[in-house]
């Protein structure tokens, strides 16, 4: 049975307190300003990319250790110092207050862990070992690359629309429903008639000279 409820989470607007300003907190950071969180990095030091995301107003940078105050009105906090002790506390403070928190690189310390995500547009594919090995997630979000190339995103975005005016047409629920699914078939019908290769007639292969 797995340990984890997989879920996406709307941050947008949400306050989320990342504790350390080393390259990974840094990776926490903008990744949860990039979904729209509002972003708190609380450290000492800061990585010239941390220090220019807080210049450019995309974050709040408080230049100092981390304190049990900063964690007020958070949604979520990510421990990135790095220093196992600050990490646990941190953790231990944040579960006091019923905040929801990651402790990077230490899953039995996590109340939730973070996936290897595949990002086209709209479309996120996200790959979990449950902790086991994130390099592996990231080796299997790597071959998924070749599956669902850039253009996903367009597509994934004229599905949508070819969806809404399919539920549109329907007067009950169940009739809404099975429209969206022929839109949704026809849509992937149409985009493997594109992919697959023509198929060559008999006997068109190229004869050797005689």
């Amino acid at each position: 049975m797995s340990r984890y409820f997989p879920a996406f989470l709307d941050l947008r607007g949400r306050r989320c307190l990342v504790v350390g300003g080393g390259a990974v907190g840094t990776h926490k950071a903008q990744a949860l300003a990039e979904c729209g969180a509002r972003v708190t990095v609380v450290s000492p030091t800061a990585t010239p990319a941390l220090a220019a995301l807080a210049a450019a107003g995309r974050l709040v940078r408080r230049p100092r250790p981390f304190v049990e105050r900063d964690l007020r009105g958070a949604a979520l906090v990510v421990a990135a110092t790095g220093v196992a002790a600050v990490d646990r506390a941190v953790a231990a403070l944040a579960r006091r207050r019923r905040v929801l928190v990651n402790v990077v690189d230490r899953p039995p310390e996590c109340d939730f862990i973070v996936p290897s995500v595949l990002r086209r547009g709209p479309l996120q594919i996200a790959v979990s070992t449950g902790g086991r090995s994130p390099a592996l997630a990231r080796e299997i979000r790597r071959e998924l690359e070749a599956l669902f190339p850039h253009d996903y995103g367009d597509f994934v975005e004229r599905v949508g629309e070819a969806r809404a005016r399919a539920r549109a047409g329907g007067a009950t629920v169940a009739a809404r429903a099975a429209a969206a699914e022929r839109a949704v078939r026809a849509a992937l019908s149409g985009r493997r008639a594109v992919a697959r290769p023509p198929r060559r007639r008999r006997g068109s292969e190229a004869r050797p000279p005689h």
